[in-house]
């Protein structure tokens, strides 16, 4: 497992308040899980290895809830449903902010927002990878089972190599992780891993590139 960092793009899913804080409507839901895989601490510590080893980060969010989303589909899911009953990351309040910790800086780049859990349909994520030249996508964020899950198989099928950090992300349920990362994960990813090897992993390539540049 090695990382040609300027080949590696780093996917942060959906780091919004409403997952990601205290006050958020979906952090009560995934805090048990959350706060188990220190899962804050694992996703700064990531997004500062991206950052110093200048790594390309891409942020992929979820679409904000606005009025009337939803209302005149034919066939919404029940998550989306859901979404619009309690205003899930409703655009311009608190919710459907990013969190302090995660805020995109200058370099990052923004995709277009996803209405469902795939962070590529409907979406310029894969037009943007590889127009930056990245192969392989290491993907963090919410949840494990859906949105992470979703891109994750979308990516493969497009023919990236496909990286998850099973403690950079969190899920509703003990159940739900293991099915992300034991069950489901393997039969599309090509590494399943924890936050402090990949951090290890990713100095050593960035240090041996750079050595042979």
């Amino acid at each position: 497992m090695n990382y040609p960092i300027k080949k590696t793009g780093l996917l942060l899913l959906d780091p919004y308040n409403d997952f990601l804080a205290p006050e958020g409507k979906l952090w009560p839901h995934a805090k048990e899980v959350a706060e188990e895989v220190n899962l804050l601490v694992n996703l700064k510590s990531l997004m500062d290895t991206a950052r110093r080893i200048k790594m390309q980060i891409f942020f992929v969010p979820h679409h904000r809830w606005v009025p009337g989303d939803f209302l005149r589909w034919k066939y919404p899911s029940n998550t989306q449903v859901a979404s619009g009953k309690r205003r899930t990351f409703e655009k311009g309040t608190f919710g459907g902010t990013f969190h302090k910790d995660f805020e995109p800086q200058q370099d990052d780049i923004i995709i277009q927002e996803h209405w469902a859990q795939s962070g590529f349909a409907n979406t310029d994520l894969d037009q943007q990878l590889k127009q930056h030249g990245i192969e392989r996508i290491i993907i963090i964020g919410m949840l494990a089972n859906t949105c992470v899950e979703s891109t994750g198989r979308f990516g493969m099928e497009l023919g990236y190599h496909v990286t998850l950090v099973k403690d950079a992300t969190a899920a509703f349920s003990k159940e739900a992780m293991h099915a992300a990362h034991e069950i489901n994960g393997p039969t599309y990813s090509h590494a399943i891993v924890t936050t402090k090897d990949l951090v290890a992993q990713l100095d050593a390539d960035a240090s041996e590139q750079a050595a042979s540049a």
